[in-house]
């Protein structure tokens, strides 16, 4: 018999709270977590807006030496597997050490530390730069540290796929649980970019949005007058678990993890197809795989960007997979709140999708006030709604063309 992956545990660190309850509180509320940079002075910059995680109890996770060694994506991405592991109830024990994995990615790692190493090297010299530096800053570190805190000793990955990498490390462990590799697993991602460089580039490809006065009302994914993501940072994790092993110590099952997808564009670094092909087979991937049919779900997290290209994108693309179905189901982005947190993205909104199917609330889109072209599917605008979410999916996309699809549904 196959065996079965769910959710037992959820860690959130977002722009709009530090915890689960409080990021998913903030979220169905309409509260948003977008606001003026603060991290740096961005005067001089055309876009001076981000969601930034605000007031961060580095104490609470970290002793101040240890932190001091590492990156901010460390920071965030411990904490969320602290919150997802405290949530779970598991205990890992000499015993089932080598049972447990942690697969843990980020989209672009620790630049703030190079960018300020770097400049240690050309202002002061060489044996300025940091010895800590390195370990510091390198992308597969969060899997690391989780691990060696928590003594997880079973596979220990990290994935880096632009946006999709929170996505694809939930998709990597349910696959090494389901075929036995390990039983439970740390997954998800963690990103913490806000910074000079970070904003200057992805401002001047025209991928941020420039709406500076009105930063609450920024995100507007489908909206005819988007412009842009805004950038976002955090990290989420879910704690993945062998059906059995759950049951047999009477944990809470927050849900099932039904199927996943994976797909790639081979079309441009950046933009996705007109017809919306990477997307539309990613989606019916992750659906043959859950031995489903397009009429079965409730509810996509989609990916949402706020991007003028995007989002009409992802509409063609739902379309073309659920057909009149598509007019059905419920939509809706959760970055209209949390901004766009890049690597960690998947991760933050399976945690949020994974919360939708167990209390049947789907989150809103805000600033929706006038669709766009080709934008008309029931984007749940301004506010959320309460519905019957038996089977949810959650899409990230990330530049290259890479494509992650997760279906979570309550366990039957």
């Amino acid at each position: 018999m196959a065996r079965r992956v769910v959710v037992t545990g959820i860690g959130l660190v977002s722009p709009l709270g530090v915890g689960t309850e409080a990021t998913w509180e903030a979220v169905v509320a309409g509260k948003t977590g977008i606001g003026p940079i603060t991290r740096f002075d961005a005067t001089s910059f055309s876009v001076r807006i981000a969601a930034e995680v605000k007031g961060f109890p580095t104490e609470q996770f970290l002793e101040p030496k240890e932190a001091r060694k590492f990156d901010l994506f460390l920071h965030y991405g411990v904490a969320a597997a602290d919150l997802a592991m405290q949530a779970s109830g598991y205990s890992i024990s000499p015993e089932n050490a080598d049972r447990v994995g942690v697969v843990i990615g980020s989209g672009i790692g620790g630049l703030p530390s190079i960018c300020d190493n770097n400049q240690d090297l050309v202002q002061k010299g060489p044996r300025r730069v940091s010895p800590f530096f390195i370990p510091g800053s390198i992308v597969n570190m969060t899997s690391g540290l989780v691990a060696i805190r928590t003594g997880a000793k079973g596979p220990n990955i990290a994935t880096c796929t632009a946006c999709s990498t929170g996505a694809h490390a939930i998709s990597d462990a349910f696959l090494y649980i389901k075929h036995g590799y390990c039983d439970a697993a740390l997954a998800g991602g963690t990103e913490a970019v806000i910074s000079p460089l970070a904003i200057a580039g992805f401002a001047n490809m025209k991928a941020l949005s420039s709406r500076n006065d009105e930063p609450e009302r920024a995100s507007r994914p489908w909206d005819k007058d988007r412009d842009g993501f805004i950038m976002g940072e955090g990290a989420g994790i879910l704690f993945l678990e062998e059906l059995e092993s759950a049951r047999s110590r009477g944990a809470r099952i927050i849900c099932e993890v039904l199927g996943i997808g994976m797909s790639g564009d081979a079309f441009h670094i950046t933009a996705p197809a007109e017809d919306g092909d990477g997307p539309a087979r990613v989606m019916s991937a992750a659906l043959r795989d859950a031995g489903l049919q397009a009429e079965d779900v409730d509810y996509i997290n989609a990916h949402g960007t706020s991007t003028p290209l995007n989002d009409r994108i992802e509409t063609v693309a739902i379309k073309r997979v659920f057909g009149e179905h598509a007019y059905r189901l419920a939509v809706s982005s959760t970055k209209s709140s949390t901004g766009h947190l890049l690597g960690a993205a998947g991760g933050l909104e399976a945690g949020l999708t994974a919360l939708a199917v167990e209390r049947d609330l789907v989150p809103p889109t805000l600033n929706l006030d006038c669709p766009g072209e080709g934008c008309d599917l029931d984007y749940t605008p301004h506010v959320a709604k309460a519905r019957p979410v038996q089977v949810a999916m959650s899409n990230s996309f990330g530049f290259g063309g890479t494509n992650a699809c997760l279906v979570l549904g309550k366990l039957r």
